[in-house]
C-alpha cells in the first residue's frame, strides 16, 4: 500500500496545473482551475501562495509550489 501512495504522491508533485484567484479572504484565497473545465473553487492558505497575489493573478502550481505567471 505504501508503493501505491508514494507512486501518486510523486505523480501528482510532477504535475503542472494552471490557477487563477478569484478572491481573497483574510489568511485563504479560492482559486479556480484555468487548464481544464470547472467550476470548483480551491480554498488554499496564502502562506503558500506568492506574497504580491491579487485578485485575477493567474497562477502555475508546479512541483509543490504556486508562483505568478502573469
Amino acid at each position: 500500500m505504501t508503493h501505491i501512495l508514494q507512486k501518486a504522491f510523486f505523480k501528482h508533485a510532477l504535475e503542472t496545473w494552471y490557477y487563477e484567484v478569484v478572491s481573497i479572504d483574510g489568511d485563504y484565497a479560492n482559486l479556480k482551475r484555468t487548464d481544464v473545465e470547472s467550476q470548483e473553487l480551491k480554498l488554499v492558505a496564502r502562506a503558500l501562495l506568492p506574497a504580491e497575489i491579487k485578485e485575477g493573478s493567474k497562477l502555475k502550481y508546479e512541483m509543490m509550489q504556486y508562483e505568478i505567471i502573469e
